[in-house]
């Protein structure tokens, strides 16, 4: 392997950064408002427009996820299998015709249909684009670029609300039979822009580090040898049942899993719901809409942030302890106290430690995997598993709690406490680990073994070590 200097890798890790992030930034960035502006269509006239009486709401936010979580874990190994290029826009540009479609549905079992199908493509989105930027950066390079793509979502949670109001007021239009106005503008307008950025992103989108078109000869050779370098096995090696059985059974997976379990309940919780807690405070539909976007901005700053020193100083655990720190005391607020100022205060102080820890937790579990295989499969199983706490959210605010919610912040704060205990459990499991192996009490997993086999052990392997 070729030799190459700091200032080269650095040029390409630029490049990356201009291009690559922005791009799946903006890709994540139509699934989050596609997938979230059934919370803004709802106070815009479509519960009643649809006859969402009851729990109906509540079923068709868990269908959408119970079809989400399926398709994760195949949607990677699929990627894995043909790569990202026309995969992921493929993804998007499918679940943006489905949001535009959405804006036709006439009744509550339509609209339980279009979530179901908006599942089977939104499902492989999150895990695909985390998996893809890991194939891209190197461990310590990774959660803040993963911060970026995920704190998209918050950011674009704020542009719905301001979305949801612009639209909702456009004129009707359409043909007679079907009038699109109010809400159906929102799924329509938002659907159609995300199809066109689908159809864009795909002449740009690389396949592989080693061959995207826009870096020379050298920095396509650079760009594939330091990641290479890095997990010492092949990056093209296709995902077989060793590899699923290695990224599920593992300790340190399933602590982030159920971690990011806590913490997407609350993220999905609060997309499909906080424009209803904040018109429980008084505010018109309008002012509700508008008053979401402040903590999502918040959150969206905080998050990358967070990811930024996080890399800086090659740490996970630990910040992911901090961020839960804001969640918990946010919830907490939610739950205990009546004063207004307060309880919109504890928004803010919700969002930056929810979508802080999501993006710590995927990235935490992808790094330690050490094999690029099992990461797809990883990084799959981490969403799929969050994903339950996605159906989970659908069910924690109910009509019948409101307007103060006690049962849903209750649930969402014991969430963050819960979720705290983990992590610092994880923490611990990997210290101890990382100390067995340099005092040499795991060398016996290489005795007898092939250099190829020692290579397959991944996060088994005794010259393996975990980012705490």
């Amino acid at each position: 392997m070729a030799a190459f200097t700091v200032a080269e890798e650095r040029a390409i890790r630029l490049k990356f950064d201009l291009t690559i992030v922005p791009m799946v930034t903006i890709l994540y960035m139509c699934c989050a408002i596609d997938r979230a502006n059934i919370g803004n269509a709802r106070i815009e006239g479509m519960a009643e427009d649809l006859d969402l009486i009851g729990y109906r709401y509540n079923i068709v936010l868990s269908i959408f996820f119970i079809i989400y979580m399926s398709v994760e874990v195949p949607s990677n190994v699929i990627l894995k299998r043909v790569g990202p290029r026309y995969y992921i826009p493929g993804l998007v540009f499918c679940f943006g015709l489905v949001s535009l479609c959405t804006a036709f549905v006439q009744s509550y079992a339509g609209l339980a249909v279009s979530r179901a199908i908006l599942g089977i493509f939104e499902g492989g989105a999150m895990p695909a684009t985390a998996f893809f930027l890991s194939c891209y950066f190197r461990k310590a390079e990774l959660f803040f670029r993963m911060s970026i793509f995920i704190a998209s979502s918050a950011l674009a949670s704020s542009f719905g609300g301001l979305l949801a109001v612009a639209l909702s007021h456009i004129p009707a239009w359409g043909a007679s039979s079907t009038i699109i106005e109010r809400w159906r503008n929102i799924f329509f307008m938002e659907g159609l822009v995300t199809m066109l950025i689908a159809i864009a992103s795909s002449f740009f989108m690389p396949q592989t580090p080693g061959t995207w078109k826009y870096l020379t000869l050298r920095q396509r050779h650079i760009a594939a040898a330091r990641i290479q370098q890095e997990i010492n096995t092949n990056p093209q090696e296709k995902v077989t049942w060793r590899h699923v059985r290695q990224g599920i059974f593992n300790i340190h997976t399933n602590v982030c899993a159920w971690c990011f379990f806590c913490t997407n309940s609350a993220v999905q919780g609060m997309g499909a719901f906080i424009p209803t807690i904040l018109k429980q405070f008084g505010w018109t539909s309008t002012e509700a809409q508008l008053y979401s976007v402040p903590p999502y901005v918040v959150a969206c700053a905080f998050t990358i942030a967070l990811g930024y020193v996080s890399d800086k100083t090659n740490r996970r655990g630990i910040f992911m302890l901090g961020a839960l720190v804001f969640s918990i005391t946010g919830y907490g607020i939610l739950r205990f106290s009546e004063e207004i100022h307060a309880k919109y205060t504890a928004v803010f102080l919700a969002a930056m430690g929810i979508f802080a820890a999501s993006s710590g937790f995927i990235s935490w579990g992808i790094n330690n995997t050490g094999h690029p295989a099992v990461a797809a499969v990883v990084g799959g199983y981490i969403v799929s598993i969050g994903s339950i706490g996605g159906v989970l959210s659908t069910w924690t605010y109910l009509s019948t709690d409101s307007p103060n919610f006690h049962i849903g912040h209750t649930i969402n704060f014991s969430l963050q406490l819960f979720c705290f205990c983990l992590t610092a459990f994880g923490i611990a499991h990997c210290y101890f680990e990382n100390k067995m192996r340099d005092a040499g009490k795991r060398d016996i997993h290489f005795q007898g073994l092939p250099q190829e086999e020692v290579r397959q052990l991944g996060h088994k392997s005794p010259t393996f070590r975990y980012m705490l």
